[in-house]
């Protein structure tokens, strides 16, 4: 948390680029580009502005062969879909000119199949980039991102490797990018994460390293794709008793600033959205009391309802608004920087279940920004619990 400490305040506005504005008309149920880009993010700061958060979040805006931005090609340039570089300096500059700082999507466990650095390495076992991956057989066997063949594990602990995603952080930081939401930080080593915190927090101090440390939907195979400590022992126990989450999360101590609470999610989804008793309040308040006294004080713990891989927590509701309001007057409460998932301060909700591991169950939690007919009560409501925290 050393010299980070005004994201102790943030009220965080998470965005996927693609979806929240400037998108065209079109097929949201597939998984490809529908148009959303940052120029149009820039124009709707008035918006955000007015519903009052101080922190953008921004899907990945690298270039990339995938709608979400996860899948990167480039880290060093600005997706064409997304706009250019102009595009998001303008942002960064206008955003900061209205007392909004801007965390960046990261990815550096992985990349695209289609990275050039990849089928480099791929077609020619001499390349210089042979050794930036993990190949059990090459060229079609290699270690990735769990078991999604399309994205293949970067090896950081070959000094090349790391240097450049390091380099890559660097970069966007030194345009005006305020820190960093780190993918998948369960993928590489605790030594690479010290390296990394120790380098970046030397040339930038003030920014924020948040990590997303999830054991969902991680299964036996996937872990020898995985650096936690005691995988095996920690995987096995999460099968019998699940209560392992906390555990992870805590590993990061002393590495990054912080990680996004999934916890707390877990815990708002049992005593809010599957409770028909109003008395289940205290019992949660009772519960997530417990859970922040397990961790160090200087030790952030991002507070979320949903995001892009799950659910969106009106949908957990079965559409009840009253619940919603309930779990975001919860949030609110607690001192921890909050995030706000695009559209749910607006009652964005879903018809189909989001299933982990589904292939493209999650794009019913990434529908397009409902502008047209959004839920006034709902944006009053978000509106006045951030006007009430500031």
């Amino acid at each position: 948390m050393a010299n980070a400490h005004w994201f102790k305040q943030a009220i965080v506005y998470h965005i996927m680029i693609d979806r929240f504005a400037g998108f065209k008309s079109g097929d949201w149920n597939k998984s490809e580009f529908l148009g959303g880009n940052i120029k149009s993010i820039t124009k709707k700061l008035g918006y955000l502005k007015e519903l009052g958060i101080n922190t953008l979040w921004l899907s990945p805006f690298f270039e990339t062969s995938a709608y979400h931005g996860y899948h990167v090609t480039d880290f060093m340039k600005v997706d064409p879909n997304f706009g250019g570089l102009e595009d998001l300096e303008e942002l960064i500059k206008k955003a900061n000119d209205n007392g909004i700082r801007i965390i960046a999507d990261f990815v550096p466990n992985h990349c695209s199949k289609h990275h050039p650095f990849f089928l480099e390495a791929q077609h020619h076992k001499s390349s210089k980039y042979f050794k930036w991956f993990t190949f059990n057989k090459w060229p079609h066997d290699y270690l990735c991102f769990l078991d999604v063949k399309e994205l293949p594990k970067l090896n950081l602990d070959y000094p090349a490797t790391r240097d450049y995603i390091i380099n890559a952080a660097k970069y966007w930081l030194s345009i005006g990018i305020d820190g960093f939401r780190l993918d998948h930080v369960m993928g590489p080593k605790h030594s690479f994460w010290k390296y990394f915190r120790k380098e970046i927090k030397a040339a930038f101090p003030q920014t924020v390293l948040i990590g997303e440390a999830w054991l969902e939907g991680i299964r036996f195979k996937h872990l020898k794709t995985l650096q936690i400590k005691n995988k095996f022992i920690r995987w096995l126990f999460r099968q019998l008793f699940r209560v392992s989450q906390d555990s992870v999360q805590k590993e990061y101590y002393g590495e990054l600033d912080g990680v996004l609470d999934f916890r707390f999610q877990e815990l708002m989804k049992i005593h809010i959205t599957r409770s028909r008793d109003s008395g289940q309040i205290e019992i949660l308040r009772s519960a997530l009391k417990r859970h922040f006294a397990g961790y160090p004080r200087d030790y952030f713990l991002p507070t979320f309802l949903d995001n892009h891989d799950m659910n969106r927590f009106l949908f957990e509701c079965h559409n009840d608004i009253e619940k919603l309001k309930a779990a975001a007057t919860v949030q609110f409460q607690i001192e921890q920087p909050v995030i706000i998932y695009y559209g749910t301060e607006v009652g964005m909700t879903h018809n189909n279940p989001v299933v982990v591991n589904k292939p493209g169950s999650d794009l019913e939690a990434r529908q397009p920004m409902n502008w047209q007919n959004p839920n006034i009560e709902v944006f009053n409501f978000y509106r006045e619990l951030i006007k009430n925290r500031s």
